[in-house]
């Protein structure tokens, strides 16, 4: 796997940014002015070596190693995986996974699968097999993995500062607002640790604009049915979705869904208590369905008409999933407030929410914070992703190989419409909308070795790594091929039984 590289870049805010009394684009908490102004950063090439960081392994001492109390993997039922451990023979994940007393907490319907390392758009399992990674970790391994910028920075980073909470001035988190404000529409920027936080920020955002000018009446936020902005109590009600809300008492107050793509429903839908209108560009988790920038130019113009706040879901179509940076900018429809997650940090946690000065004149000290938001590993990780991404040729190469995509996909669907019937997407935010169960036809694509992950409305997500190659679209092609005759197959054989 080669990823696409090119000269050494040094990256930069302006002089008087880094010369200003206040960071400008991080303003929502009080710092302490102590910090040193080095915004310096640079990205070479190849795998790095090791980092002699000079200090002694630590040995671990008889106390503080593992009793047999706290990791039981052999109780009455497992006594096969006993006998194989005293035998001397290997075991892998899969088999503690699958026999040892569970501890995690089981809200994940996990595969039965498990990973040691990867390797660009490649995954390697336990037992050695490979796979070709289309899952992406849900679009957050978008430079694939262990990338060489994002091993350097992570690498270099860890030697100098882990933490040091947001009461003092953070210059790389500085300089990374600052980078983000450049590509977007944004004059300020709030930094948590996943997409969900930054929903929450942006939900605070809207809210205390309208409480900042003399109407905290207005609080309520039109969302869209299909939607998908979260886990927190307030994202779950903002998506709306039965199933996600189940179990957990009154929904939190304040969010009105209507149907996807209904400019008249909007208009019905907004009030007195109206604030503003959040949505996603694409919805990923909804089933891969693209609002047409025709909608979301309407949207605009009622935002601007009704003094509403636009607020964009870019956690899933942010950092270049669409063939750039930001979906807004290809569809020339600039919002006041947007959250962005996932790919930020190419697989580092990190999440971010963008907000036009105007919209964030409600937010002062005091009225927002995170504990991590912004930690320095995290932001060394987000400046890493925006020297790759920000370099010259690389959002052409996610279009070209989206046109490739598409085009391979269509004439598997010609071949197999038994089996999938629709493409949808942008960049490489691609659906396959399945005729068979799709949870079918990704696990087919799983024993293919190829890794995909549904959505709503029976699709099937391909979530390829940006620097994903010509050869390494053929392939997956052909191992959804091979999937689809497979089901065909077991079709007729169930048929002619």
């Amino acid at each position: 796997m080669s990823y696409l590289t090119s000269q050494t870049l040094q990256y930069g805010v302006t002089h008087a940014q880094e010369s200003a009394d206040s960071l400008p684009h991080v303003p929502w908490l009080k710092l302490a002015k102590s910090a040193p102004q080095d915004y310096g950063f640079s990205v070479s090439r190849g795998f790095p070596g090791g980092i002699d960081t000079g200090f002694t392994r630590h040995k671990i001492v008889s106390r503080a190693a593992l009793k047999r109390r706290h990791v039981s993997f052999f109780g009455p039922v497992n006594g096969a995986l006993r006998k194989r451990v005293e035998a001397g023979l290997n075991i892998q994940v899969t088999d503690m996974t699958n026999s040892a007393a569970p501890h995690l907490l089981p809200v994940f319907a996990r595969a039965d699968l498990g990973f040691e390392r990867g390797e660009g758009c490649w995954l390697i399992a336990t037992n050695g097999e490979r796979y070709l990674d289309f899952t992406s970790g849900v679009a957050v391994n978008a430079l694939g993995h262990a990338h060489p910028a994002l091993v350097k920075a992570l690498q270099e980073q860890a030697t100098k500062l882990w933490h040091m909470s947001n009461l003092f001035q953070s210059p790389d988190g500085e300089r990374l607002a600052a980078r983000l404000c450049d590509e977007s529409f944004a004059d300020f920027v709030f930094f948590c640790n996943s997409g969900a936080e930054a929903l929450e920020c942006v939900i605070k955002v809207v809210r205390r604009y309208h409480a900042g000018k003399g109407h905290p009446d207005r609080f309520r936020m039109i969302t869209f049915e299909g939607a998908f902005h979260g886990r927190t109590l307030a994202t779950l009600a903002a998506t709306g979705s039965a199933k996600y809300l189940e179990g957990f008492g009154p929904p939190m107050e304040g969010f009105d869904q209507v149907p996807h793509g209904e400019l008249d429903a909007v208009k019905k839908a907004i009030g007195p208590q109206t604030a503003g209108i959040l949505i996603e560009p694409i919805q990923g988790e909804g089933g891969v369905r693209s609002a047409t920038p025709a909608f979301l130019k309407a949207l605009r113009q009622l935002c601007d008409e009704r003094g509403l706040l636009l607020a964009f879901d870019e956690v899933q179509t942010g950092m270049g999933r669409t063939g750039d940076l930001f979906a807004h900018r290809r569809l020339g429809v600039t919002p006041d407030v947007m959250s962005l997650a996932k790919a930020l940090g190419g697989g580092f946690p990190i999440g971010a929410c963008l907000a036009t000065a105007e919209a964030a004149s409600g937010m002062t000290p005091g009225s927002h914070g995170s504990t991590f938001g912004g930690n320095p590993l995290a932001v060394s990780a987000a400046n890493a992703v925006l020297d790759v991404m920000l370099k010259p040729g690389f959002f052409d190469h996610v279009q070209k190989m989206s046109l490739l995509l598409k085009q391979k996909l269509a004439s598997v669907i010609d071949r197999h419409g038994d089996v999938v019937s629709e493409i949808r997407g942008e960049g490489l935010l691609i659906g396959i909308k399945a005729v068979v169960p799709s949870g079918d036809l990704v696990a087919a694509l799983r024993d293919e070795k190829l890794l995909t992950v549904g959505a709503g409305d029976n699709v099937v997500r391909f979530l390829p790594p940006l620097i994903v190659t010509e050869s390494e679209i053929e392939d997956s092609v052909a191992r959804l091929e091979r999937a689809c005759a497979a089901i065909s197959a077991g079709q007729t054989k169930r048929a002619a039984s």
